[in-house]
């Protein structure tokens, strides 16, 4: 292993400090508090919002929240045949990846506002 100069590698960026500080005063702090902010708004409002995904006409239909949780199955009787269980199940598994998308595209358009479009790391939203 090669011996450093000794300098601390993030004293030697522009402004010196440590990442993720900032040396400029408290503006970009307002503008981080600002945008934890709307954040959290967004998040409270996925978390309260909720998408339906259907298959089969609507014999199956699986309401999602905004953050993607399964909040509810609801089946038409015609639709449970016991000698067909495997449609049933296929379905079922349609309805809830129709819900995903739809809850996928409401965190998008609610993220997607907020960022600008940025398609920032971590936040799979891009």
């Amino acid at each position: 292993m090669a011996k450093g100069s000794g300098n601390n590698r993030y004293l030697r960026r522009a402004g010196g400090g440590l990442p993720g500080r900032s040396s400029m005063g408290g503006g970009n702090a307002n503008a981080l508090a600002q945008a934890q902010e709307l954040l959290a708004k967004a998040q409270a409002e996925l978390a309260a919002a909720t998408v339906e995904g259907t298959a089969g006409g609507g014999a199956v239909r699986i309401t999602m929240s905004g953050e993607q949780k399964i909040l509810g199955i609801a089946l038409e009787p015609e639709v449970v045949d016991p000698d067909d269980v495997e449609m049933l199940q296929d379905l079922i598994m349609a309805a809830i990846a129709d819900a995903t998308q739809k809850a996928t595209e409401l965190q998008q358009k609610s993220f997607g506002a907020i960022t600008g479009g940025l398609g920032l790391p971590g936040l799979g939203l891009g």
